[in-house]
């Protein structure tokens, strides 16, 4: 009877939650946070212990990814203010050219999406594809796929952009293992969804540039030098990288300051900072912005950020009530009696939520929330967590369509009508999101 009662209180609070954000158009936060209260009372808690519950669900999830998803998006906003992504684009445009022009949008797009919001990597980039469809008289899309593939998968695999870390910090799993399976998986996903798929689709439906302004800026003039821009992305993800090798041995390290040091500017939080003080240094004062225009460069970034960190606080606390009211320990019962894998739980849930209402960061967190009941006293490695989080990625990423805005962004900055935007974007992120998941389950499985 009570594991009736508990999968009825599941099954109303994701009805409630699809409910609020389908048809009442409220705002994700608030429809989580109403379906976490939800599955509460219809699982049976006591008033006082729900509210206390999402409040430490709240505060606890907040302590790590508010902080993170910050100071991502500032370090982000400063690239993006300098010229730092255009930068790179061009770099890499100029060492491949023409001819393989997809391999460096695919490239660009993987690197810029790290620091950069999709969206906002996306608008930035865009007036190098339509150059390049006026340069050689070819699809559109076979430069737009690449590109946007590259984007999606980093944006959705490899910290710091914010779904990952929000999956990663529900969970429990290590950003440093995260940040190393996500680029394992990340590059044959990229090379699959992005260059085959954007060759292949690219043959088949051509589309020009849209009949609009120019927008393209004079050869990088004043842009930041590209040895400089890679060294300050590749700064946190590194150091994050040696501290999790250090701290689970495969990097031996005797003596104790070392270790230590090496724990305090590994952390995610320092890695950041240090990377925000380079970027501040070397891509605002150092290319003549004044501290004024930094701030104000840094404050706005805050705007986007404010969104996402809420949205993934709330997920913590939807989580957080799964496992007071014990719902998560009957699911993971229920699936380990008829012998159901989590990694593909984690994909089915995260890929149903994402396909009925749109968004991939409510569908990452809210199946995280349910995931991570499961994982309570397992004794899961640092490896297996992060595989975990790439699966509940991957299922995000699944089949954009008319209920998400990137597809409408795709529709009308590459001027496509709704069939072409379906055969084009929406085939892309759905080979992403398999291509994706067979990939770390291949990981999960055999090592």
């Amino acid at each position: 009877m009570i594991e009736y009662r508990l999968l009825a209180a599941i099954a109303l609070g994701i009805f409630v939650l699809l409910f609020l954000i389908l048809k009442v158009k409220l705002h994700a936060f608030l429809s989580l946070l109403i379906a976490a209260i939800t599955v509460g009372i219809a699982a049976g808690l006591d008033a006082a212990a729900i509210m206390q519950t999402v409040q430490n669900g709240m505060g606890s999830t907040l302590g790590f990814v508010a902080t993170v998803v910050g100071l991502g998006a500032m370090f982000g906003a400063i690239l993006e203010h300098s010229g730092g992504a255009r930068r790179i684009a061009g770099f890499l445009m100029k060492k491949f050219g023409v001819e393989k022009a997809p391999v460096a949008m695919v490239l660009s797009g993987f690197i810029v999406a790290i620091p950069v919001f999709f969206d906002v990597a996306f608008i930035l980039l865009i007036p190098l594809i339509y150059a390049l469809q006026k340069r050689t008289g070819k699809s559109l899309l076979l430069f737009a796929i690449p590109l946007l593939s590259g984007l999606a998968v980093t944006h959705a695999f490899i910290p710091p952009t914010p779904g990952p870390i929000a999956v990663a910090d529900i969970i429990g799993a290590d950003l440093g293992w995260v940040i190393g399976i996500g680029f394992v998986v990340g590059i044959p996903t990229a090379i699959i969804s992005g260059l085959l798929f954007g060759k292949y689709i690219g043959k088949r439906i051509f589309v020009p540039a849209p009949p609009q302004p120019e927008t393209t800026q004079a050869e990088d003039d004043g842009f930041p030098g590209v040895g400089t821009v890679f060294a300050i992305i590749a700064v946190p993800i590194c150091l994050i990288l040696i501290n999790t090798s250090v701290k689970g041995g495969l990097i031996p390290v005797g003596a104790h300051w070392i270790r230590q040091t090496v724990s305090i500017v590994g952390h995610p939080f320092a890695a950041l900072i240090i990377a925000n003080l380079l970027a501040w240094y070397f891509l605002g004062i150092g290319k003549g912005f004044t501290r004024k225009q930094l701030l104000d460069i840094s404050a706005k970034s805050m705007t986007p950020a404010g969104s996402i960190i809420l949205i993934t606080g709330a997920g913590g606390a939807f989580k957080q009530v799964l496992i007071e009211t014990g719902s998560g320990d009957m699911i993971a019962q229920s699936l380990a009696g008829i012998g159901f894998p989590v990694l593909l739980f984690a994909f089915l849930i995260s890929a149903a939520v994402r396909i009925i209402q749109g968004s991939s960061t409510v569908a990452m967190i809210t199946a995280a929330g349910l995931v991570a009941p499961l994982l309570e006293g397992t004794a899961l490695s640092g490896f297996e967590l992060a595989c975990i989080v790439i699966a509940i990625a991957s299922g995000g990423s699944i089949m954009s369509h008319v209920n998400d805005s990137g597809f409408w962004m795709v529709n009308q900055f590459l001027g496509l009508t709704e069939k072409q935007t379906f055969r084009s974007w929406t085939v892309m992120t759905t080979i992403l999101a398999f291509t994706g998941f067979i990939t770390v389950s291949l990981l999960y499985y055999l090592f």
